[in-house]
């Protein structure tokens, strides 16, 4: 085939595909597009966002669960008033549940005030309230003799254990990941709005036109156009002669 032949057809072919992809482009609803757009800043004006919100709830939950323990624990033992004086005005480390309480205290008043009032996007601050949670009960469990007063000196430590470990995978494995994706969908709803409002508006297939083609081999062989005008030239000659 002519090289030249093979341009036209691959220009041909560009024009054929930009045409196509402006005209997808240009399919993008941008009532469909504000609509997603308008959805993430409600989100974003709400100002915490639902996943949070559950990981918020189940902080208190840490809390309250701790504490009816604690108070059924107080009633067990011989009443809240007396056994309540016994743990925490006569606090004793090695028998009193009184400090697994205020551990639970400790995790709710440093998650909210991280992760709903500060609304922070980073690990530090549930990790600070495991580790701190962990290495303390670790510490009375070895130390401490709550295991000779009875189900529940197994059942606070553990339990305390457990939540604030549940609160770390939540966090870490729900909370911060959907959160980063719910972002990056609105950079990505926002940069399509912008780019579909760049792109005028009634574009049709007559805007689009090809060169219109010439005959094969005429432009590559220049010879042959001249002799073709030839014949015409001897009959110019032959009609003059004959007059």
């Amino acid at each position: 085939m002519n090289p030249l032949q093979e341009d036209m057809e691959n220009a041909l072919t560009g024009s054929q595909s930009s045409h196509a992809s402006l005209r997808d482009v240009h399919s993008i609803n941008p009532t469909h597009l504000m609509a997603r757009i308008e959805s993430y800043e409600g989100r974003e004006k709400k100002g915490i966002s639902d996943v949070r919100r559950t990981f918020c709830l189940f902080v208190t939950f840490d809390l309250l669960f701790v504490t009816l323990l604690w108070i059924i624990e107080l009633n067990v033992n011989g009443g809240i008033e007396n056994t309540l004086e016994k743990e925490v005005v006569q606090y004793d480390y090695y028998s009193s549940y009184f400090d697994i309480f205020l551990l639970a205290v400790f995790r709710f008043k440093v998650l909210i005030l991280a992760y709903a009032v500060c609304r922070l996007r980073h690990w530090w601050a549930i990790a600070l309230t495991t580790a701190v949670t962990s290495a303390f009960l670790l510490a009375k469990v070895i130390l401490s003799k709550l295991f000779s007063q009875g189900a529940f000196g197994y059942v606070l430590p553990i339990i305390s254990f457990l939540l604030a470990w549940i609160e770390t995978w939540f966090l870490d494995f729900k909370v911060l990941p959907q959160e980063a994706e719910e972002e990056n969908r609105l950079l990505i709803v926002q940069d399509a709005s912008e780019r579909a409002a760049l792109i005028p508006g009634g574009l049709s297939d007559g805007q689009f036109y090809s060169p219109p083609e010439s005959e094969a081999g005429s432009e590559g062989n220049p010879e042959k156009k001249q002799d073709s005008k030839k014949p015409c030239c001897f009959k110019t000659y032959f009609n003059l002669f004959l007059y």
